[in-house]
């Protein structure tokens, strides 16, 4: 298959596609981070093989969304198309539990250190809600400490300072709770806490203080969704000792990072176990599936056994139950994992050097098989303020021109590698990318 470049980026059914679309969907699109700044519309695929999109204009591109990390096996991969097909066969079954949740629960377990009990949900949103909503009714607390720079989807409980203006982010050790939404009722951030992370000190006060009243804390494990930001060395360790000392439900949210280092995902990684974690995008091999997961003791606050409840029409749903079964499969074999690595290998280096051999400014942070490019950016970020200073007008030019030389980022903190990715998939790229960089560069 061939990717080809184009210029200009303008392409005519895409605009018509998308004049149309702001007909009849609010904004022109059904989800609002769609929409790309680099085009002023969202890209307009036409569908998607292996690590190429094609947009409605014919245009092909290497793709580096990857459907915002839930395509971590590439586009229509072989196992997940005969698992959709078997549950077609099924006839397309609704609102039933079958032999293939239980199944696929108990792989999940088998494989997430902290997943001894498994609840499955559809969106990332409503995993991280019901997580919270676990932790309170085990506990019997009420408020959530969360961390600046984190995201934990859109419910109003933990929609805050995921990327607040830096002028309105409050001091750094004391962050004011930036809302992130329309809509919230300002009597809501009562019940959230905000703190800078990786700084265990200001953890370690806070616990001391307010653990008393505090039911939880969540965050990333890798910061993924603000620049791929790692932890500091101890500092998750330091998040396990204080939240066990002061009785507070540790919660890992690896709707992102999970599966992205490995098969245990960031918790096995680092050796570190949380009491309770969420799992999403890359779980369903492209469809729309998450869960949340933890300690027996804890799962248990969840109805039918506890009060916390959770049910709902669509959960665990055939289609992406046994499209996860797939991934499932596909992810426990070594080769799945040495093919990732040697495509990391090649990549993020190759990256690196074509950013330095055209002089434009890129930092490129990276952890397994997602990565991030923080424009203007000259050494690693441990925070996200630190990050947060990264040239998005400069961001908002390369990704135009990369797009012209048919690769595709799209305008977001975070960007990844699919199984279905080749080595000659990413020379090709690496070429578009340097040629744009160059553009980019020249002014």
């Amino acid at each position: 298959m061939t990717v080809s470049k184009q210029r200009p980026t303008r392409t005519p059914e895409a605009e018509q596609l998308f004049a149309s679309a702001k007909q009849y969907l609010a904004g022109g699109v059904t989800a609002a981070a769609r929409i790309h700044p680099a085009l002023g519309r969202p890209f307009m695929t036409a569908r998607g093989e292996g690590a190429i999109l094609y947009d409605v204009d014919g245009n092909g591109y290497v793709d580096f969304n990857t459907s915002f990390g839930a395509s971590l096996l590439g586009h229509g991969h072989p196992a997940v198309r005969r698992a959709v097909e078997r549950a077609l066969d099924m006839g397309i079954l609704c609102a039933h539990e079958t032999a293939d949740h239980v199944r696929v629960a108990r792989k999940i377990s088998e494989l997430v250190p902290s997943a001894e009990l498994v609840r499955f949900t559809g969106s990332g949103t409503e995993t991280t809600w019901h997580a919270v909503r676990t932790a309170r009714a085990y506990t019997g607390k009420h408020k959530v400490v969360k961390f600046e720079g984190h995201f934990h989807g859109y419910h109003d409980y933990l929609a805050y300072s995921a990327w607040p203006p830096l002028e309105r982010a409050g001091e750094p050790d004391a962050p004011i709770a930036y809302t992130e939404s329309g809509g919230i009722p300002p009597e809501l951030s009562e019940l959230v806490i905000v703190l800078p992370w990786n700084d265990a000190d200001v953890l370690e006060r806070t616990l001391r203080t307010r653990g008393h009243e505090i039911a939880a804390v969540i965050m990333e494990p890798v910061n993924y969704n603000s620049g791929t930001i790692l932890p500091a060395a101890g500092y998750l360790e330091a998040a396990r000792r204080l939240t066990r000392e002061h009785e507070v439900v540790l919660i890992f949210d690896e709707i992102l990072s999970g599966f992205r280092t490995g098969p245990s995902c960031a918790q096995g990684y680092y050796g570190v176990t949380p009491d309770l974690c969420t799992l999403g995008k890359a779980l369903g091999g492209g469809t729309p599936l998450s869960a949340f997961a933890g300690r027996r003791e804890i799962m248990d606050a969840v109805s039918p056994i506890g009060k916390a409840v959770h049910s709902g029409t669509f959960n665990a749903h055939p289609i992406p139950i046994l499209a996860a079964d797939a991934f499932l499969d596909e992810i426990v074999r070594p080769e799945f994992w040495t093919h990732l690595e040697t495509l990391e290998a090649h990549f993020y280096p190759g990256l690196r050097d074509a950013f330095e051999r055209s002089g434009l400014p890129v930092w490129v942070q990276s952890l397994g098989a997602r990565f991030s490019l923080l424009f203007g950016v000259d050494e690693e970020p441990t925070s996200y303020r630190q990050a947060a200073r990264d040239d998005k007008a400069l961001a908002t030019r390369f990704y135009a021109a990369a797009l012209e030389e048919g690769v595709y980022f799209h305008y977001a903190w975070h960007h990844g590698i699919s199984s279905a990715h080749t080595l000659a998939d990413l020379d090709r790229a690496l070429e578009g990318v340097e040629a744009a960089a160059r553009r980019v560069a020249a002014g």
